[in-house]
C-alpha cells in the first residue's frame, strides 16, 4: 500500500570504500521515504508533520515564486484528494490540467514501474524505444509528420518560436531580413521562459522581465481584419494562437477566426501555431481542440496531460518545417526520456479511445448544463462556457473568495482571466456523481461572494 514514512533521524551505513561528504541532519528538519505502488492509497494511515509545519518549512526553503493555497496534498486516488490529516477533496484542478487519468491510475503506475525498471534515462546523444513509438503515435493521431520533445509547455512554445524563425531563414535564403516578428492575442498565456513570455498577453508577468524578446505583436483575439492586415504586411514568422484559451479566461475561438488566419498565413508563408498544452489532449471532448474547427496548423504546442503528470512537452510540425531544421538547431538534455515516453505513450493511447473521449463530451455538457442550471440565476454569475471539460465560471466579482470557501468545503477548483473566472478543468475519468457533487458544493459557496 502506498505510504509516506516520516522519520526525525535516519540511519545510513556507508562501507569504508565509500568516500564522500554530505551535510548533516538540521536539527528537527523531516526527511521522508516514498513507497508508491497501485492499490489505493488510505489517507487516514499517511504518517507526516501536520499541514502547518510543512506550510512553515516551505516559507524558510523555497523561493517565494507560488502563492500557493493553504492546503497540503499528501496522496490521491481517482478525483480524490488528501491532506496529512486525512480529510478528502474532489479535485477539480488535475493539477493545472495536468493529471487527465487523475490520481494513481494503475495503468499509468504500471508504466512508471516497468519503465522505470528498465531504464529511465540516456539523452538524446542515442536511440531510445519508448520515444521512437510515442512520436508515431502522435503522428498517426495528428496532422503532424514529424515531433520534437522537450519538458513542459513553455519549452515547447520556445522550440516553436524558434523552428518558425528558422522556417523563414530556410524559406528566404537571399533575404537579408526574413520575416522575424510574432503575432499572439489577447488573454493569451503561453509561458514563463523569456520567448513563450514574451507572447503572453499579461504586462504584469512581462514587465518585471523586460526586455523580453522583441517583435511581437498582441492583437484583439477573434479580430478577424487586424490579423489579416498584419499578416498581409509580409513582416510576421508566426502566428500562436489558443484554439481555446484557459489561463485567459475559457474562451474559445470561433471557426471563422481560425479559418481566417489558416488563409492569411498562406497567402503571406506566415506559419500558423496552435497552442494546445492545457486545451489539448481530449480536454475539449477531441483529441485536439482545433478537429472541431476543421483547421490545423503548422506547429501544435502540447504539454500538460501527455504523460499524466510527469514532465513532458512536444512540438508537432509538418515535413514542410521539419525539413527547415538542422542537426544543433535546437536540444533538451532530459527530452523524451524512455520513461516519461513510455508513460505518455500509456496515457495517448488511453485517451485516444474513440469512446473515452465521447465519454468527455457527453460528461463536460452535462457539467456545463448543472452549473447554468444550479448558479446560472445567482447575480455574480455572468456566464457558464466552455467545451468538454474545461469551463469558465464568469463572476462579476473577484473568484478568489468562491474558490476559498470550495476548498474549505473540500473541493479544489481555479481561477482564470482577470481573477473573476473559475476554472474547472477535472481529470477526464470524473464521474456524473462527483460532477453533481462539485455543482453542489459551489452552490453551496456562493454566499462567500457577499461577504
Amino acid at each position: 500500500m502506498g505510504s509516506l514514512q516520516l522519520f526525525h533521524s535516519i540511519s545510513v551505513s556507508v562501507s569504508p570504500a565509500t568516500n564522500f561528504r554530505r551535510r548533516p541532519l538540521i536539527k528537527g528538519r523531516v526527511s521522508a521515504c516514498l513507497n508508491v505502488d497501485v492499490e489505493a492509497p488510505s489517507p487516514l494511515k499517511v504518517k507526516c508533520g501536520e499541514s502547518k509545519e510543512v506550510i512553515e518549512e516551505e516559507k524558510k526553503f523555497l523561493v517565494g515564486t507560488y502563492a500557493r493555497a493553504p492546503v497540503v496534498f499528501s496522496s490521491g486516488k481517482g478525483c480524490k484528494l488528501y491532506d496529512p490529516e486525512g480529510r478528502e477533496f474532489l479535485d477539480c484542478a488535475a493539477g493545472i490540467a495536468v493529471n487527465a487519468l487523475g490520481h494513481g491510475d494503475p495503468d499509468w503506475v504500471r508504466a512508471v514501474t516497468e519503465q522505470a525498471s528498465l531504464l529511465t534515462h540516456v539523452s538524446n546523444a542515442y536511440y531510445t524505444i519508448p520515444q521512437v513509438e510515442l512520436a508515431k503515435r502522435l503522428v498517426a493521431n495528428s496532422f503532424a509528420d514529424r515531433v520534437f520533445f522537450s519538458n513542459s509547455g513553455t519549452e515547447a512554445n520556445e522550440a516553436a518560436i524558434k523552428f518558425s524563425r528558422k522556417f523563414q531563414r530556410f524559406t528566404h535564403p537571399d533575404d537579408k531580413q526574413p520575416p522575424t516578428g510574432f503575432i499572439s492575442f489577447t488573454n493569451s498565456f503561453h509561458g514563463r521562459t523569456m520567448g513563450a513570455l514574451a507572447l503572453t498577453s499579461k504586462e504584469h508577468y512581462r514587465t518585471p522581465f523586460e526586455p523580453v524578446m522583441p517583435g511581437v505583436t498582441f492583437l484583439e483575439y477573434g479580430n478577424i481584419q487586424a490579423a489579416k492586415d498584419l499578416i498581409h504586411q509580409g513582416q510576421i514568422a508566426a502566428v500562436f494562437v489558443e484554439p481555446i484559451q484557459g489561463e485567459g479566461g475559457i474562451y474559445s475561438a470561433t471557426k471563422e477566426f481560425l479559418q481566417a488566419l489558416r488563409k492569411a498565413c498562406d497567402d503571406a508563408g506566415s506559419l500558423l501555431v496552435f497552442d494546445e498544452v492545457q486545451c489539448g489532449l481530449g480536454r475539449s471532448g477531441h483529441l485536439w481542440a482545433h478537429e472541431a474547427f476543421g483547421v490545423y496548423p503548422d506547429i501544435m504546442t502540447l504539454a500538460k496531460p501527455l504523460a499524466g503528470g510527469l514532465p513532458i512537452g512536444a512540438t508537432l510540425v509538418t515535413e514542410r518545417v521539419a525539413s527547415a531544421v538542422a542537426h544543433g538547431d535546437h536540444g533538451s538534455t532530459f527530452a523524451g526520456s524512455p520513461l516519461v515516453c513510455s508513460v505518455a505513450t500509456t496515457v495517448l493511447d488511453k485517451i485516444a479511445n474513440p469512446s473515452f473521449l465521447s465519454s468527455v463530451s457527453k460528461k463536460g455538457h452535462y457539467f456545463k448544463e448543472l452549473l447554468i442550471q444550479k448558479l446560472g440565476g445567482n447575480a455574480h454569475v455572468k456566464e457558464v462556457r466552455g467545451w468538454g471539460l474545461i469551463i469558465g465560471i464568469e463572476l462579476d466579482v473577484p473568484a478568489s473568495p468562491l474558490v476559498d470557501a470550495c476548498r474549505d468545503s473540500g473541493l479544489i477548483v481555479l481561477t482564470a482571466g482577470k481573477g473573476n473566472v473559475v476554472r474547472l478543468v477535472p481529470p477526464l475519468i470524473i464521474s456524473e456523481k462527483e460532477l453533481e457533487q462539485a455543482a453542489d458544493i459551489l452552490l453551496q459557496c456562493l454566499p462567500a461572494l457577499d461577504k
